[in-house]
């Protein structure tokens, strides 16, 4: 792959993720934004998986989950968590990212109504909340975790 290549792979991954973002934030999506915030974070993903690193790959997992979970779609969105987790795990991934992928997964039990599973997911983002470095970080973390009711 040429340098060119690799760049323009970098810009759609980013312009797709800050494009995913932008309709999570909208509170008045359609049923297309829907579909387009879909579409968007798999893009950003497909394009990290070209040229990025596991953090990358592992945080692009984490924003489809979260996707899912806000479209009421439990099953993708557990299916993303786990992977976001296996990747923090297997390539001793810690700090924010860790306490998020324990919180995709307890917001993707959430969304399934499986409250046993959602509160142990819970509790062990609260733990590798722990280990968050910025303060600022952390706060921002657990306001995210107090959201899954």
């Amino acid at each position: 792959m040429t340098d060119e290549q690799k760049k323009i792979h970098h810009q759609f991954a980013v312009d797709c993720f800050n494009a995913t973002w932008g309709l999570l934030d909208n509170k008045d999506r359609t049923e297309e934004d829907n579909f387009r915030m879909i579409h968007t974070a798999h893009a950003s993903r497909f394009h990290w998986g070209e040229i990025g690193t596991p953090l990358e790959f592992q945080r692009g997992e984490w924003q489809i989950s979260r996707v899912y979970s806000v479209l009421g779609l439990g099953e993708p969105a557990l299916h993303h968590a786990q992977h976001c987790h296996d990747i923090c795990t297997e390539k001793k991934i810690g700090d924010f990212d860790m306490a998020f992928a324990c919180e995709a997964l307890a917001r993707a039990h959430h969304v399934l109504g499986n409250s046993g599973k959602r509160d142990i997911f819970i509790k062990m983002a609260k733990v590798a909340s722990e280990d968050i470095q910025s303060s600022e970080d952390k706060e921002y973390f657990l306001g995210e975790l107090s959201s899954i009711s």
